[in-house]
């Protein structure tokens, strides 16, 4: 296809998240007003705050918990991600492998726990997100990825997952594209959801459980106020004795989380739903969730009404950790990943994009979940998701419940938990870092995986991310 035909693919494209494009949307909570106080504060409704409110009230019903959102339920990247829900708790097994060797058997009998937890909490609470049980394809694009698979394989298998290296035949007969070379399935570790339903279902499970959620209630400070903490909106405050910070990569609203977390800006498109030919000509019966292999990677799956919702691999970073809803659309990306879409199929040439938008994911240096306390130990926080955190944001909120509780469990003694990781420089170095990153990155992918002295620099201090 030539850019001219690229373009008209998706200028017609609804610029919002086509989670939220929605007439049955529910209404939303008023905002807060006035004075409240309340046993627990939690900023933030998304996935993260979402599932603290409900489980500190499942665990004690007596606990007066109150949910401030700045914006609307679902806003940010609970209602902008891909829908996704893998088990894992550390953003794969090879990079939580690469850092918590010795926990990894304990993280993944939790990651198992969680997991089996968000389904049985959905059907408690009858959340109809659509989950299907899918597992997941990870698909070699370039000859030298092929070699990874067996690896991956091994790996998968040693934590107790099933998993199968298929050749280039049997994943272009899985789904039918002529730029695989190979693939891994994992049947069991990944299901697809629509991630805004979940949020929606679980703040209405929260409600029901007796949580007070207010929306269009932006924190504008956080402090210290005797035992516990006061918290203040343009109409109204919160007076709490612990808060729990979900704020994902918005601004946080203490010091301690400002060196380690970033915004890096993901962008989407989403198709028309594709006809009976369509669907023939691409295979992908078992739809599966579906990624590659690259250090610069897509993620992809079909949506309830198929169409092909595609997205990743020009994450961007903006100076100063820019956020801002001009951010939102960015068509130098659309085109690519367009482009890069037809690549993959050529035989959908013609298909048209119904939706395009792109959001911000909370990013620090390991790649997973990061916890840790403020404000003299009356907030604490769990952030940095970097991605994957539709269903480790359940096990996040846990851990921030037990932090916040005081609790000494088998969750708060994990290093994951207790450790930070490395921060990120300030400005301009954070900028050129992270830049400078992403071009080693791509040159990689162009090197046939050979990083450079850039890149093995990182991996020497733990910061090595081929993602």
């Amino acid at each position: 296809m030539d850019a001219d035909a690229i373009r008209r693919s998706y200028a017609d494209a609804e610029p919002r998240p086509f989670w939220l494009d929605r007439a049955d949307a529910p209404q939303e909570s008023p905002p807060l007003e006035g004075e409240h106080t309340a046993d627990l504060l939690i900023v933030g409704g998304g996935l993260t705050g979402l599932w603290a409110a409900l489980l500190a009230r499942e665990d004690d019903p007596g606990r007066e918990v109150v949910l401030l959102e700045g914006e609307r339920i679902a806003f940010g990247a609970s209602g902008r991600n891909g829908g996704f829900m893998s088990a894992s708790l550390t953003h794969g097994i090879e990079n939580g492998a690469a850092r918590w060797p010795e926990e990894m058997p304990v993280l993944e009998r939790l990651a198992r726990e969680n997991f089996t937890a968000v389904k049985e909490t959905m059907q408690r609470h009858a959340i109809d997100a659509g989950l299907e049980e899918t597992g997941e394809l990870f698909f070699a694009t370039a000859p030298y990825q092929a070699e990874y698979l067996p690896e991956m394989v091994e790996s998968a298998r040693f934590y107790g997952w099933a998993a199968e290296a298929l050749d280039a035949e049997a994943a272009r007969t899985e789904v039918s594209s002529p730029t695989y070379h190979g693939a891994v399935v994992l049947p069991d570790s990944c299901a697809v959801l629509d991630p805004a339903r979940l949020a929606w279902g679980l703040a209405a499970a929260a409600r029901a459980a007796g949580v007070r959620v207010f929306e269009r209630s932006q924190v504008t400070r956080l402090e210290r106020e005797g035992s516990g903490v006061v918290a203040r909106t343009g109409a109204g405050a919160v007076r709490a004795r612990r808060a729990i910070l979900a704020t994902s990569a918005f601004p946080p609203l203490v010091r301690a989380i400002r060196r380690y977390v970033v915004p890096v800006w993901d962008y989407v498109l989403v198709t028309e739903p594709l006809d009976a030919a369509r669907r023939e000509a691409i295979g992908w019966t078992r739809r599966q969730g579906l990624a590659d292999l690259g250090n610069q990677f897509h993620y992809y799956r079909l949506t309830s009404d198929d169409r092909i919702l595609w997205g990743g691999y020009d994450a961007i970073y903006n100076f100063r950790n820019a956020m801002g809803a001009d951010l939102e659309q960015r068509p130098a990306t659309f085109e690519l990943l367009a482009r890069q879409f037809f690549e993959t199929f050529p035989q959908l040439e013609g298909l048209r994009y119904t939706h395009r938008w792109g959001g911000a994911i909370d990013t620090c240096s390991r790649f997973s979940v990061m916890f840790g306390r403020a404000l003299g130990g009356r907030a604490t926080y769990c952030v940095g998701y970097t991605g994957l955190g539709v269903g480790a944001s359940r096990f996040g909120a846990q851990v921030a419940l037990d932090l916040a509780d005081g609790r000494d469990t088998e969750r708060t003694r994990l290093a994951m938990v207790r450790s930070k990781p490395l921060p990120f420089p300030p400005e301009p170095l954070r900028w050129g870092a992270i830049t400078l990153t992403r071009r080693a990155l791509a040159k990689a992918d162009r090197r046939d995986g050979r990083r450079g002295l850039w890149l093995r620099t990182l991996d020497r201090f733990g910061l090595g991310f081929d993602s």
